[in-house]
Order: C-alpha cells, then sequence, then structure tokens
C-alpha cells in the first residue's frame, strides 16, 4: 500500500533537557508526548496508535498504561538508531490502512545521567553471531573505525575531511540554545582531540546525553484542520546490512537500498531535496551515509563534504540542529532527524532556518556500520 502524501506529522516535539538525572524515562517521554500534541492541537484522548522502541520487549505496553492509553495499535519495531525514522513510515501506513488515526511515537532516555558507556564497552549483545566477534573484543567504535580506515585506504579519505563534518555540525549547533556543545570548533581542534580508536578522534565521536522527543502523525484530511501546517510523508523505505557470509563491502551502507527507493516512492530525486537529516553517530556515518544515498558517488564523500557544502547556505545542509555530534544522543536518535526536518519544513528554526525549504530527507542508522546495521529513510514535504 503507498503511503504518498495520505499522512501528515502534524506535532513535534524535542525534550530541552540533555542532562535529567532527576527525570525517569517514562517522564521524559510524557513530556514529550504531551509537548507534540499541544504542538498538534489535540489530546491524549486522541491517540489511537503508539509506537516506541528502546524500553524493553514489554516496555511499550507499561508506556501505554504509564500515559493511560488503550490504543488500537501498538508497534514498538526496534532496528537501533532508525527505529523511529521507520516508525513514521509505519505510522502512515497503519492510517491508510485504517488501524489508527492518530498515531503517538515517542523515545525518551537517560542515559547520560545513568553512566552508559555507548560504545565503547567490551563484549557485544546476545544476538547470535556476536558469538563469532565478541571473542576478539570489538567495540562500536572500533567497528566504525574500521570502516574509516577502509574508505581512507581505497579512497584517500583524509581525518581533515571527516572532522570537516563535526565543525559543521558544531557551527549548526551553536544556533540551537538546547544543543548540549556550542563553542565553536575547527578542523585543527578536531585533529587535536585524542584518538578514540584509529582514525576517529573523540571529536569525530557523537555525545552521549539524556532526552526525549515525540512526533505525531494523522491522515492528511484531519492534518489540514490542525494547528501547524502539515508536513506531508511522500516516500519511504527500510533496509539491513550485514556481513553477507563474509563477502561484505565495508564502505557500502543500507541506505544504498533504502535511499533510492525512498526517493523513488516520493516522485523526487537527490537534486529537489533542500536539506538532510543524516545519523551522525561517527562522522564516517555522515560520509559514508551521504555516498550510499547518492548524493554524490562512492570515494567522493570527503570532496562533497567540504567547502561549506553540507553547513547552510550551502547545496545540501545536513543535520541543522547539531546532530549527535554536537546536539544530542540518547542512545538512538532517529526521532530527532524527523523533529528537526518537520520544523525546517514549517520554517521554525529561527537563525538555523533552511531558506525555502520544501523537501527534506531523513535517514537513520541503527546498529554498526561494517558489521550489521539497519537504515531507514523518510522523504518529507510541505
Amino acid at each position: 500500500m503507498g503511503i504518498t502524501g495520505k499522512a501528515a506529522v502534524v506535532g513535534v516535539y524535542e525534550h530541552p533537557l540533555r542532562w535529567a538525572p532527576h527525570k525517569t524515562q517514562y517522564q521524559l517521554m510524557a513530556e514529550s508526548a504531551r509537548g507534540a500534541l499541544e504542538d498538534a492541537g489535540l489530546s491524549i484522548k486522541d491517540v489511537d496508535g503508539l509506537f516506541t522502541s528502546g524500553v524493553g520487549p514489554m516496555g511499550i505496553v507499561a508506556l501505554a498504561e504509564h500515559l493511560n492509553l488503550n490504543p488500537d495499535y501498538l508497534d514498538s519495531t526496534s532496528i537501533g538508531g532508525s527505529s523511529f525514522v521507520a516508525h513514521t513510515a509505519h505510522a502512515a501506513a497503519a492510517i491508510a490502512a485504517g488501524y489508527c488515526t492518530v498515531a503517538l511515537i515517542v523515545y525518551g532516555s537517560t542515559w547520560s545521567s545513568d553512566r552508559f558507556a555507548i560504545g565503547t564497552g567490551g563484549g557485544a549483545g546476545s544476538d547470535p553471531p556476536d558469538q563469532f566477534e565478541a571473542c576478539f573484543g570489538p567495540t562500536t567504535v572500533g567497528d566504525y573505525a574500521l570502516v574509516a580506515q577502509r574508505h581512507m585506504h581505497e579512497f584517500g579519505t583524509t581525518s581533515e575531511q571527516l572532522a570537516e563534518i563535526a565543525v559543521t555540525m558544531r557551527r549548526h549547533a551553536s544556533l540551537n540554545p538546547f544543543a548540549k556543545f556550542r563553542d565553536p570548533i575547527t578542523v585543527e581542534d578536531v585533529l587535536a582531540s585524542r584518538i578514540v580508536s584509529s582514525p576517529l578522534h573523540l571529536l569525530d565521536c557523537c555525545m552521549i546525553s539524556d532526552g526525549g522527543g515525540a512526533v505525531v502523525v494523522t491522515s492528511a484530511e484531519r492534518a489540514r484542520d490542525l494547528k501547524k501546517k502539515p508536513v506531508y510523508i511522500l516516500g519511504a523505505a527500510e533496509a539491513c546490512y550485514h556481513t553477507s557470509a563474509g563477502c561484505r563491502d565495508l564502505t557500502d551502507a543500507a541506505a544504498k537500498q533504502s535511499g533510492p527507493k525512498a526517493l523513488a516512492r516520493a516522485g523526487v530525486t537527490h537534486k529537489d531535496i533542500d536539506m538532510a537529516m543524516i545519523y551522525d553517530s561517527f562522522t564516517i556515518t555522515v560520509l559514508v551515509t551521504l555516498e550510499s544515498l547518492g548524493f554524490c558517488q562512492k570515494g567522493e564523500g570527503g570532496a562533497f563534504v567540504q567547502h561549506g557544502r553540507i553547513g547552510l547556505g550551502g547545496e545540501l545542509p545536513i543535520n541543522t540542529d547539531g546532530g549527535g555530534l554536537s546536539s544530542n544522543h540518547p542512545g538512538m536518535r532517529g526521532i530527532f532527524l524527523v523533529i528537526e526536518a518537520t520544523k525546517q519544513l514549517r520554517g521554525e528554526c529561527g537563525e538555523r532556518q533552511v531558506k525555502d525549504c520544501r523537501l527534506a530527507l531523513c535517514h537513520g542508522t541503527g546498529g554498526t556500520l561494517g558489521l550489521r546495521h539497519s537504515g531507514a529513510t523518510l522523504v518529507l514535504g510541505v
């Protein structure tokens, strides 16, 4: 079933706290839900579809109780940081199919105040393939560093080019009053920061923060009568990449599969996109994703991100909120991609507003490049 233009994002809210030791995960989600519904001009009584991830196997049921909801439709799809980009598309499909009328997508995390060391701890999780890798002591940052090493080896990509991504994200964050890190940095600052896993420096890596956010989706017909300008869901696609029995190309991402499909379903091309929200767990994530999405040829990502192209005023501004590198990264960041893109399309971003923004692309990555990861691509428009 096609979803093009049949549903719209009508409410968004990003929790302003980046450090919330005095709140629980459920409090952050409830406060975010309240904010997004108020933004839409709806109430909790209107919600009949609930979407979340990162709250455990039965966490969505506990969340429904916490919100005093008895929804007709539940979706706790868990594919890592891309989950909430996928949820937005799933919500549009559920609404088009008549399974629900108002979908609430919500996330909250206190990983920073809980001192959860994302990506740096030894060992792996509980998925069956991990037993073949955990014994060698990989870490998430080490796996991404391997991708960066390979990209540098094959295409001559430099640490300076990766650093340009971090510098641009920090420049955008300086215009976002809620961003965790707002002080300007230079390429030299990135290169002078300590190596975490060669060739990735500290400032090539996303932060760990607390945070929460919510998105409200409803039918295009109902959206026209609500409080804010509708942001229509035009196209979406999902994919996953893995080791392919040992035949994987480390420099490919799942975006290579989901990106072209999402654009085709939306009936738009790369040149039509006014801004993009690209998951930035590390600087190399952005570079490989831009290549895999098709914004530049493979191996040309290093040159593509230089000379202001991905900054405000450039050909393709990305992560205008500051991204996971400088604004927030509470474990999974996909929901904030949709929130910022929606605000840009509604013209609500003040100093960081992209001029004449009509089409935005969001791409979330979940898991680990080079091993197993998901990709979810979403095209939004007004």
